[in-house]
């Protein structure tokens, strides 16, 4: 029998246990997660923040995977550094203005640049109105990270 190695990356790995343990509880306090749940939307903010900084395509995160994003944001301080690090600056939040449906194209394709980016991506949390937008193999709101 032989092993294979899994070289995909996780969001947890990236911003190490203790942050990561705070994303989840803030997820699953504010936002009535499971903590099994929490923790894998903690992952996949962490993992969309740092495919967002090279990303070469506009980044719009599930519904799911937003939850986690302003989890990140308010470690305000965490945040900026992994900003810095990542992109080599600051990736200010941008919200729709007056809110609207997130674009299923755009979001399919964030899952699929994070995937491209060598990180694990848990399809079931990439859903816009219930359908799931991180299967596709092709690259089928606003971009994140821009002014």
């Amino acid at each position: 029998m032989t092993a294979t190695v899994n070289d995909q990356r996780t969001g947890r790995e990236v911003v190490g246990e203790e942050l990561f343990e705070s994303l989840a509880h803030f997820v699953a306090v504010h936002n009535g997660q499971t903590p099994e749940r929490a923790e894998r939307i903690a992952d996949q903010a962490v993992a969309f923040l740092v495919t967002v900084a090279t990303a070469t395509v506009p980044m719009v995160p599930s519904d799911d995977v937003d939850m986690g994003l302003h989890a990140l944001i308010l470690h305000t301080k965490e945040y900026a550094e992994l900003c810095e690090k990542h992109a080599g600056r600051f990736l200010h939040h941008n919200p729709r203005p007056g809110g609207g449906p997130r674009d299923p194209k755009l979001v399919a394709a964030s899952a699929q640049a994070m995937k491209a980016s060598g990180f694990v991506v848990f399809d079931d949390l990439w859903t816009v109105d219930g359908e799931n937008l991180a299967q596709c193999d092709s690259d089928c709101g606003r971009p994140y990270g821009q002014a």
